[in-house]
């Protein structure tokens, strides 16, 4: 086989080669390469110590990336690139890096201490595809193993684990038995794993295509970091529109959603307060009153504790309120919606929406999405007609009641707010000079 070589990473490789060291590429690019996908990261490694990668390229910009670790960084056209000497990594007392780490001349011996066969492959053109543990034949039958022992890789660094879900997601594999076994087993050195690491990997994760699958299979993986879950596993909902339990309608819903980290999210947790919320009546149908409320709670607090960033927690939480709101074609609804929650997220909500009814059962389905087609025609209208369903597109603003002598912070973003329902609800016309003459009416009452 032959993998092609971006120009300035042949540089680095043939000037190794040139000096007498031993040089390939390695890792992620190598087996992203053989899939035919386009490499994000073109990683090297080599038979040459830290200390002579920089004497070889002393003449180039340099990044120390860890070089007690065996790692320099090479900059080539803005570009940095990893150059990291062969090792064998010592023991690793913090389920995350190793304690030592030893150089060899070996490319074998660095192999063997990667994480899964795909990843554990090397490649230059003289020697071609180094590959000891038949990680191309893995990606041929489409499998995750470990190399070696899987209780050794995930105890070395437990992130493993999740970057194992990570790759079955995103590459569509099956996750060998011994390998799945021990992920399962050592589930729990997740709590070793700071939050950061792991927000990381759950984001790539759920953007797979095969993210269904990975949520129903290993759950109890996911509930070591949001034990919020463990309550949907078998929770049944007792109701027409429903034929799965919480945790499958919720997997069910990720998948059916594009492959974008906040929608995905939502889909997520969407449902997360249902259990909390279950009612069930005399006739033993169950109700989930108020489970949008419960979810959100939920959600924000696990988004905190994972430390996502405040937008993003403010845009998924705000999904999951209004996910179970009934839309049609009701106009002043949607407009009050677009004002509360801003025209992206109004779009995202319609996928949103979406993606749950597909979800569900197929009771009233065609109705779901018929009203659900309606709201976005109706959407549609509104902004390609120019309507007013904001502050922003009201045609008087603060300025203007400034100028009519009304000064009070307070009392300017009342006034606004109240001319704004009048125009949403069709009440009032959408014209300055008569939106001047009420404001100035309802300024008089409130003096």
């Amino acid at each position: 086989m032959k993998i092609s070589i971006p120009n300035d990473v042949n540089l680095i490789l043939d000037k190794l080669r040139d000096n007498g060291y031993e040089a390939f590429i390695v890792g992620g690019c190598v087996r992203d390469s053989i899939l035919g996908i386009e490499p994000n990261d073109w990683d090297i490694t080599t038979s040459a110590k830290p200390n002579e990668i920089k004497s070889v390229f002393s003449d180039f910009q340099l990044i120390d990336i860890g070089e007690r670790h065996g790692t320099i960084g090479i900059v080539l056209n803005y570009t940095p690139y990893e150059v990291t000497t062969y090792r064998i990594d010592g023991d690793y007392s913090d389920n995350r890096r190793p304690d030592e780490v030893i150089f060899t001349t070996s490319i074998e011996d660095d192999l063997s201490r990667r994480d899964f066969t795909i990843n554990a492959m090397a490649y230059n053109e003289e020697q071609g595809l180094v590959d000891p543990f038949m990680g191309e034949l893995d990606l041929q039958y489409k499998a995750l193993r470990c190399v070696g022992d899987p209780d050794t890789r995930f105890n070395e660094d437990a992130l493993r684990i999740l970057r194992a879900l990570r790759f079955a997601s995103v590459y569509n594999l099956s996750i060998e038995g011994n390998t799945s076994n021990s992920i399962v087993k050592n589930r729990n050195l997740l709590s070793n794993i700071s939050v950061e690491r792991i927000q990381s990997e759950l984001n790539k994760t759920l953007r797979g295509d095969n993210i269904n699958f990975i949520l129903r299979r290993y759950k109890e993986i996911f509930a070591v970091f949001i034990p919020e879950i463990v309550a949907t596993f078998d929770c049944e909902q007792n109701t027409p529109h429903h034929n799965k339990t919480v945790w499958r309608h919720t997997t069910a819903s990720v998948s059916n959603i594009e492959n974008d980290t906040i929608l995905r999210m939502t889909m997520l947790l969407h449902d997360i307060g249902k259990p909390l919320a279950r009612r069930t009546d005399s006739s033993g149908r169950d109700h989930f009153k108020g489970h949008n409320h419960f979810s959100a709670v939920l959600a924000k607090s696990f988004l905190e504790r994972l430390k996502y960033p405040t937008k993003f927690i403010e845009d998924v939480v705000t999904l999951i309120e209004y996910h179970d709101v009934r839309l049609s074609d009701n106009k002043r609804q949607i407009k009050h919606i677009i004002n509360n929650i801003g025209l992206v997220n109004f779009e995202r909500l319609l996928k949103v929406q979406k993606s749950d009814i597909l979800a569900q059962s197929k009771y009233n389905r065609e109705i779901k999405l018929s009203n659900l087609q309606l709201a976005y025609d109706t959407y549609n209208s509104i902004i390609e007609n120019k309507e007013c369903y904001s502050l922003k597109t009201l045609r008087i603003n603060g300025s203007d009641l400034l100028h009519l002598g009304i000064t009070e912070g307070r009392m300017i973003g009342e006034i606004l707010e109240i001319l704004l329902d009048g125009v949403i609800d069709g009440t009032l016309e959408n014209d300055n000079v008569l939106l001047k003459k009420e404001a100035i009416e309802i300024y008089k009452e409130k003096i």
